[in-house]
C-alpha cells in the first residue's frame, strides 16, 4: 500500500441490504463497496465507514475511507467504482484525504432525517413510515426539545447494544410538516454520535407523544429513566436516512 487515503461519499437505497457492515452470507453496503474496490485494485481492499446503518436504512451521504495504491485521479476512481456497483448504490464523490483521516473517528457530527407519512403511496414504498393519522406536531416538537444537549441515551439504545458509554450530545432536532406528496413529517436530528437504533427509538417514542398516548413530561421521564423498556416501539427502518457526516476542516 502507498498510504494514499481516499474519502468516499456514498448514497444507497437500504431496502435490499442487511445494513452497512459485512456479514457472512448477507448482502451489505460495505461488502459491495469492498468487492468493487478490490476488483479495481486487483487485491482485497478494506473499506471503513463513518457509521453502521442497520438493515433497511438509507443514506444520502454516507462517508467511508480506504487506503489504496491506486494512482488514478480521484474523479476517475468514482466512475470506475460506479461501473462495478449495483444500481441501488452510488459513489457520489471520491476525494484525496489527509493521511490521518478516518471516516468514523474523524467525524465531528452526524445528521439523520426521518420521514413519516399519513398516506400510502407506491412511489414512496420502503421510503417512509406510514402512520395513517396526522400526529400532534407541536407536542412532538416540545418533547423533542428535551433531548437537546448532552444526555445518557440508554432509553433510546437497542437492547443488546453495548457501546463503551451511552452519552451523546444532541446538537439539533427539528420536526416539520409539508403538505406536498400526500402530507409528510420530516424530522431532522444531528449529534456528535448516535447509539445503535437511537434515532428510530426516538422517533417511535415521539410518535407516541404525537398520538396522545404519552405526555411531554412522560417523554422526559423516559429519557431520564435510562431504561429502554420505558420508550416506545422502534420506528421502521424504511423512513431513516443518514443525511450528512461532518468533519472539522472538511476534506
Amino acid at each position: 500500500m502507498s498510504g494514499r487515503i481516499l474519502k468516499l461519499t456514498v448514497g444507497y437505497d437500504g431496502t435490499a441490504f442487511s445494513g452497512w457492515q459485512v456479514q457472512p452470507g448477507e448482502r451489505t453496503v460495505q461488502g459491495e463497496l469492498e468487492a468493487a474496490f478490490s476488483a479495481l485494485e486487483g487485491s482485497p481492499t478494506r473499506v471503513h465507514g463513518a457509521g453502521r446503518t442497520d438493515a433497511g436504512v438509507h443514506a444520502v451521504a454516507q462517508v467511508a475511507h480506504v487506503e489504496t495504491a491506486l494512482e488514478l485521479p480521484a474523479e476517475r476512481i468514482a466512475g470506475a467504482l460506479n461501473a462495478r456497483l449495483p444500481d441501488d448504490m452510488l459513489v457520489r464523490r471520491v476525494e484525496d484525504a489527509p493521511e490521518a483521516f478516518d471516516a468514523r473517528f474523524s467525524a465531528t457530527q452526524r445528521s439523520y432525517v426521518y420521514l413519516m407519512s399519513v398516506e400510502e403511496d407506491p412511489l414512496w414504498r420502503n421510503r417512509r413510515w406510514v402512520v395513517r393519522k396526522r400526529p400532534d406536531i407541536e407536542a412532538m416538537r416540545a418533547a423533542a426539545e428535551t433531548l437537546l444537549g448532552e444526555h445518557d441515551f440508554s432509553s433510546f439504545c437497542l437492547t443488546g447494544s453495548e457501546p463503551s458509554h451511552h452519552r451523546c450530545r444532541l446538537d439539533s432536532i427539528s420536526i416539520e410538516w409539508q403538505d406536498e406528496l400526500g402530507g409528510m413529517i420530516i424530522l431532522r436530528v444531528s449529534a456528535n454520535r448516535f447509539l445503535r437504533g437511537m434515532v428510530r427509538s426516538i422517533v417511535g417514542t415521539l410518535a407516541e407523544v404525537g398520538r396522545g398516548r404519552m405526555t411531554v413530561e412522560q417523554f422526559r421521564d423516559v429519557l431520564e429513566a435510562r431504561d429502554r423498556s420505558r420508550a416506545g416501539a422502534t420506528a421502521p427502518a424504511c423512513g431513516l436516512y443518514l443525511e450528512k457526516v461532518d468533519y472539522s476542516g472538511e476534506v
